[in-house]
């Protein structure tokens, strides 16, 4: 009889126990879910007076008095760890012989998220920006011109009056895409910054859908990689609370590049147009786009092809609706985000020398560093087939297993070194890391992205007491850029021993310690005898 998806094959060990894998996940999720259900709080976000039966639902003002601030963060510092754990507990499983049936972790996947969906956001006021951008537009205003307290502190606005710092006075740094959704969000939920916030919810959480959706497409034919797929994208907590817990938008731009992956064996225009669109939701998608030229560069025509696709969206989208948006998104990379590798050398840095200065200097350190580890990991990451590959062709061949692989290296390696990183900017990588199989990377993404989680626990810009700032302030200035740190040594160190391991190969094993002494001395002996017959 047919093992079920859920049942523990012979030989997994509690510790690789789907069960206790997907039992800790759906426990941090409901966790979260309970912390978001009690209301406004340190963590969770106040949108306003709710006029209609909209999610998001939380308890009604005056049930219960406001939340301790150590009790709501407490319990989103345990969830976000017990998700971690979870998530470990699960790909070990798939490593040592679980094979899940799809259809049902995709489902418990959706269900995660649709429960996270009911309550408000977390942690992050961006969505409120996002609510905010689009309110600008609405008013017939250029939020690549004019910041929301710049109307706010001279009108009254029932919207731009909830948002929060510290970006109130930043233009937006969306792409024009991102700009519209933001307008569309508005004019379905009115001047109730409630009903529009829920709507970008669900915009922040369709994409993230459609992604997983395609990467599980882009593993059929392969069973247990199809479940890697589904449970490192839809089932995975972390992006869970990154994307839909904080309403983040990260889905669009890698929706657009996942479905131009697909179209490539199709056609490179049609890859290139979305890819486009990708670039005119967030420019950092251009690392998918340079993926995807690589893996046409044996095809000259294709290459053009998929050139001139991404141009003439990204030149329509950008030239004639948005030309203000191509600078404005430049704007996030004079940044240094707080739980960085960047940000215990850009405080030592700015006692020696001005900010701009400190910023370039590890604006220079972030691009050698983004280029050293691509070439480090494109020598120790396996080579899987992309579904769909010819009979016949070696994966290093296809075009789109080569734009699936190199997206990875480029991702891992822009996310590891960047100074502005972010715990949902690594939606990008999770993606196609489900589609290579099993590496080193799994464990090492999954604890760097609790520790970015951890880092904006709490994470608005609200007076915290001062207990609770402390603990915050240890985990995004010491654990969190501790770990992005030890991930670069472990890729360091990963590449460095398949080195060695090569060496090995092409000249034998290496000697023992025993005999390097022996060698050692017989090197001195000869020294000897040389030195007295010369004396002779």
């Amino acid at each position: 009889m047919k093992r079920t998806s859920w049942l523990p094959p012979a030989g997994l060990t509690p510790m690789t126990s789907p069960r206790l894998g997907l039992g800790l996940i759906l426990l941090a999720t409901v966790l979260t879910v309970a912390v978001g259900a009690l209301g406004p709080s340190a963590v969770t976000l106040t949108l306003g007076p709710r006029r209609t039966l909209l999610p998001p639902y939380y308890l009604p003002a005056g049930t219960i008095t406001t939340p301790n601030e150590w009790v709501v963060s407490g319990v989103l510092f345990g969830a976000v760890v017990i998700g971690g754990l979870g998530l470990t507990i699960a790909m070990r499983a798939l490593r040592d012989g679980w094979h899940p049936r799809v259809w049902r972790v995709f489902t418990f996947g959706v269900g995660l998220n649709l429960a996270t969906l009911m309550v408000p956001p977390m942690t992050s006021a961006d969505v409120l920006m996002y609510a905010a951008y689009g309110r600008l537009q609405k008013l017939g205003i250029d939020p690549y011109d004019i910041t929301p307290a710049t109307v706010f502190r001279s009108q009254y606005d029932p919207v731009l009056r909830w948002t929060e710092r510290p970006w109130q006075d930043t233009p937006s740094v969306y792409g024009p895409i991102m700009t519209w959704v933001q307008l569309q969000a508005n004019n379905l939920g009115g001047e109730n910054m409630h009903d529009i916030t829920f709507w970008l919810q669900v915009f922040a959480f369709v994409p993230f859908l459609v992604t997983s959706a395609v990467v599980v497409w882009l593993s059929h034919g392969d069973e247990l990689l199809k479940g890697r797929g589904a449970l490192l994208t839809i089932a995975n907590p972390l992006l869970v609370w990154a994307i839909t817990a904080g309403a983040h938008n990260e889905g669009w731009a890698l929706m657009f590049a996942m479905l131009g992956l697909m179209l490539m064996r199709r056609t490179s225009v049609g890859a290139g147009v979305l890819i486009g669109l990708g670039g005119a939701c967030k420019l950092s998608i251009g690392l998918y786009g340079l993926a995807m030229a690589w893996g046409y560069r044996r095809q000259p025509r294709k290459l053009v092809g998929l050139l001139v696709g991404t141009g003439l969206s990204m030149g329509l989208l950008y030239g004639l609706f948005a030309p203000d948006a191509l600078f404005a998104a430049l704007r996030n990379t004079s940044y240094v985000s707080v739980g960085s590798w960047a940000q215990p050398f850009y405080t030592l840095l700015t006692y020696f020398m001005s900010v701009p200065t400190a910023t370039s200097v590890l604006t220079v350190f972030s691009l050698a560093g983004t280029v050293l580890v691509a070439a480090m990991l494109s020598r120790v990451l396996p080579w899987h087939p992309v579904a769909g590959t010819p009979h016949g062709v070696a994966p290093d061949r296809d075009p789109i297993t080569i734009a699936v692989r190199t997206a990875l290296l480029l991702s891992v390696g822009w996310l590891t070194t960047s100074l502005y990183t972010l715990s949902w900017y690594d939606l990008i990588a999770w993606a196609p890391l489900a589609l290579v199989g099993a590496t080193r990377l799994d464990w090492l993404f999954t604890w760097r992205g609790v520790l970015l989680s951890l880092s904006y626990i709490p994470g608005r810009g609200l007076d915290y007491g001062e207990s609770l700032n402390a603990f915050a302030s240890r985990i995004r200035d010491t654990f969190s850029p501790g770990m992005q740190l030890f991930v670069l040594g472990s890729i360091a160190w990963w590449w460095h021993r398949d080195h060695l391991r090569r060496v090995a190969e092409r000249e034998g094993p290496a000697p023992t310690p025993r005999a390097r002494v022996i060698a050692a001395l017989g090197r001195v002996r000869s020294v000897r005898d040389r030195a007295l017959r010369a004396r002779h």
